[in-house]
């Protein structure tokens, strides 16, 4: 089955006191680009994110948004730069010498110097925050696979119906294959006709004349490899692999064939099917970049 490049899911987790949250968007493109989002303190598990995303999908750009919220109380460490503390301790002590005053100095004195006392979060356990995010981004990734397989379902109802169309129209060109010859030659042979008057024709030029047409006009093999394209394509549809790219290629060896047809065929109603063929084949092109 085809399954669309575009698609989104979202999900949320908690782990490591923060709540969690993952929303996946995706779009065409021509090969498997993944974009994340992630605030810069998480950035180790960035990398990981890609490569699970990418263990899930083959084709497509995804843009992954993750974002961490505290929930509840953070718990907060104050820091005691000693070195710190004690230049200045020396250094008052000193200051006091010179100055000739005497005075106790107390720690609470020390602690309203800069830097002395810092407040600091507590490290995030980026191992435990990791289970968290994985659970959450796997929830999006199924959401939003599901959604690319709904697409991918109407987008296969819809290429299949006009390679449906498209199958008739060659039929129409086989039928009419068969009378091109005859056409020409009663074509020709009322010119001639026309030209010469009561005179008696060569027979035996209009004889050279209409194979030699027949020959330049013969799309036998033209139309066995369309069939067999139009074949390869079905089952290419079918598939459980994506197959996007190689739908692409097919439809262009379809175009190549069609267009073959149209110059050797030398006949308005055959270059009229080919018309209509390559409007469907077109519709059928723009639904295939859609695809995985």
């Amino acid at each position: 089955m085809l399954i669309s490049m575009t698609g989104f899911g979202s999900a949320s987790s908690t782990a490591g006191g923060k709540r969690i949250t993952v929303e996946i968007k995706s779009v065409n493109h021509r090969f498997g680009e993944v974009v994340v989002r992630i605030p810069r303190a998480y950035t180790p598990l960035e990398e990981r994110v890609r490569k699970a995303v990418l263990r899930k999908v083959s084709r497509g750009r995804f843009d992954v948004t993750v974002n961490l919220v505290n929930e509840g109380d953070r718990t907060s460490l104050v820091k005691v730069d000693k070195a710190l503390a004690m230049d200045y301790y020396k250094s008052l002590r000193e200051l006091g010498e010179i100055a000739g005053i005497s005075s106790e100095i107390t720690a609470e004195q020390l602690s309203r110097f800069p830097q002395v006392l810092t407040l600091e979060e507590a490290e995030d356990d980026l191992e435990e925050l990791w289970l968290g995010l994985q659970k959450a981004l796997e929830e999006a990734l199924a959401g939003l696979l599901s959604m690319r397989r709904l697409e991918g379902a109407n987008l296969e109802a819809d290429i299949v119906h006009r390679i449906g169309n498209i199958e008739q129209f060659i039929k129409g060109i086989s039928s009419r294959e068969q009378n091109v010859v005859e056409s020409y030659r009663e074509r020709l042979q009322a010119r001639i006709a026309e030209l010469l008057g009561d005179a008696a024709p060569d027979e035996m030029r209009i004889v050279q004349e209409v194979t030699i047409f027949a020959d330049r006009s013969n799309i036998t093999e033209e139309l066995v490899r369309l069939q067999s394209h139009l074949e390869q394509f079905g089952k290419m549809i079918g598939s459980n692999e994506p197959v996007g790219r190689k739908l692409d290629f097919m439809i262009q060896e379809i175009h190549r064939e069609v267009s073959t047809i149209s110059a050797k065929a030398n006949d308005a109603g055959i270059s009229h099917l080919v018309v209509d063929i390559k409007g469907e084949l077109e519709k059928v092109r723009e639904q295939v970049q859609n695809v995985e």
